[in-house]
């Protein structure tokens, strides 16, 4: 497997030498960079290519780095059936920089980029439907960000007032209870009660 890989990574670093910025090979894995305008070029070359044929897209893997430049990473993950080989592609990106969509190449990107961009706000240029696929459409905020609060923004129920669901700011309201946090070998206050009762009706 390592052979066929270093073959391979040979072969990638030449055939796109001013494109990948750095690649190794890690966990019988090869591991390639590139930039972000390169993506269609590269990602059409690893699929077509004869002695790459990576031709089934696993998936697409977000990350978030808030406090670097670039703050945003794409991890598209390949398989190539023939060659019994993986690769992930990684592409770099400020937070506002739009990314093409790979989905004339593998339509089967279409539900993994749309979850992307549910989950982190990334947008994707020639998506032919580029909306949230795992929240609501009312839905706000991106979840998987790093600055998005545990709690979110809008909490949604229904209203027997109005007779629908509607949205409203979360409210952070706690319920205070009385837990009983005494070992069940000392019994708890209820069985103590009890226990006493039963003692002083034999008493009398």
């Amino acid at each position: 497997m390592s052979k066929n890989l270093k073959s391979l990574e040979k072969l990638i670093n030449s055939e796109l030498s001013s494109k990948v910025q750095n690649s190794s090979i890690k966990y019988d894995e090869l591991l390639i960079e590139i930039n972000e305008s390169d993506l269609i070029e590269v990602v059409q070359f690893l699929k077509s290519d004869e002695n790459c044929k990576f031709r089934q897209l696993i998936d697409i893997a977000g990350v978030d780095y808030p406090n670097e430049e670039r703050r945003f990473k794409l991890v598209y993950l390949f398989l190539s059936h023939e060659n019994n080989n993986r690769i992930k592609l990684c592409i770099k990106f400020e937070t506002n920089q739009m990314i093409n969509s790979i989905t004339k190449i593998f339509p089967s990107a279409n539900w993994m980029e749309r979850e992307v961009f549910d989950m982190y706000g990334i947008k994707f240029k020639n998506h032919p439907d580029l909306r949230r696929i795992l929240t609501d459409y009312g839905f706000k905020g991106h979840p998987l960000r790093k600055d998005f609060p545990l709690t979110g923004f809008n909490e949604v129920r229904y209203s027997e007032k109005e007779k629908k669901v509607i949205y409203e700011p979360v409210k952070l309201e706690q319920n205070y209870r009385n837990f009983d946090f005494e070992s069940p070998w000392e019994g708890t206050e209820y069985l103590k009660t009890i226990n006493k009762f039963e003692k002083d009706g034999k008493k009398n």
